[in-house]
């Protein structure tokens, strides 16, 4: 009876291992069919790259050149801090040996040229809604960038969060892998804004409660939430707190941080409108449209603010 109830455990053991290591297994764009030739649109790919705000993580901390993409950026969260990388053309430190394979699979995917995953602090769970096209365009806009040298330090994250392979299991919780369907019953313009918005945007990534595990609350998208950062609170974007605000507000607030009352953006926004700003006018009233569409949602409670703070 001993020796039975030892085999089946043991059965069991080798299933649970055998399912964690396919389920954790990284998941790349298949190989079995070869894309065709993309010529690079290097307008649209700054565009990308401002729309994504790229220069707010991975440009050199302390130094005036946004487009010094060397990394070094400490991003705080529950888990532990990550550090940007450098994402400039340096062949050594940065992605400049990179194919277009390997960028398309880390930014849609998650996942390194060396075929392990990339932590959700690079939101690949937005960025996956992207179109190809346009993530080959922000690649090759950024073989136009300087080239710095210099390697960014290993993440500061503690046991089990550091076992990558730990990673596949949050994927396969978090991410859809579904493309970006435009709404047939609306506007070019608005689909545009819906597109930007919810790809390179990844508005949602901040502006979402999240649950124990760091995946964004559905139910809840878009309706604000402490901080990832652990510092201030993220405000609901949605129609629950802007139902005041015109779509021409938004888009003026994202090309000038100027809010309807007067007051300015703060704190991490700061660092979103100096790439929203850079963005052509019908691209910020398109993403301004879609914003303005959507509709009142609760999400959690800010904390009070004490007197005198």
């Amino acid at each position: 009876m001993l020796q039975r109830t030892i085999f089946v455990a043991l059965l069991v053991a080798i299933a649970a291992t055998g399912i964690y290591w396919w389920l954790s297994a990284p998941v790349v764009a298949a190989a079995s069919t070869t894309p065709p030739p993309h010529a690079p649109d290097l307008a649209n790919g700054e565009v990308m790259f401002n729309v994504g705000g790229c220069a707010s993580c991975h440009a050199v901390p302390n130094q005036p050149d946004r487009l010094r993409l060397g990394g070094g950026v400490a991003i705080k969260s529950p888990f532990g801090t990550f550090h940007a990388p450098n994402i400039s053309p340096d062949p050594a430190d940065g992605i400049g040996k990179w194919t277009d394979a390997d960028f398309v699979n880390a930014v849609m995917h998650g996942v390194s040229p060396s075929g392990q995953h990339y932590f959700p602090a690079f939101p690949y769970t937005s960025y996956q809604h992207a179109r190809r096209e346009d993530v080959l365009d922000l690649f090759a806009y950024l073989k136009t960038l300087p080239a710095v040298a210099g390697k960014v330090r290993d993440h500061d994250v503690g046991f089990p969060f550091d076992i990558r392979r730990n990673i596949g299991i949050w994927k396969f919780l978090f991410l859809d892998d579904k493309p970006f369907v435009a709404d047939a019953a609306k506007s070019p313009e608005f689909n545009r804004g819906a597109y930007l918005v919810n790809s390179f945007g990844h508005c949602a990534e901040c502006h979402s409660p999240r649950n124990a595990l760091g995946g964004i609350i559905s139910g809840e998208r878009f309706a604000g939430g402490p901080n990832p950062e652990g510092e201030g609170w993220v405000p609901n974007i949605t129609q629950k707190r802007l139902g005041d605000w015109s779509a021409k507000d938004i888009a003026y607030f994202l090309k000038t941080g100027e809010l309807p009352d007067g007051d300015s953006a703060g704190g991490a926004m700061t660092r979103v409108i100096k790439n929203t700003s850079q963005l052509p006018d019908a691209d910020l009233a398109a993403m301004a449209d879609y914003v303005k569409s959507l509709p009142p949602v609760d999400g959690p409670t800010p904390p009070k603010r004490k007197q005198g703070s």
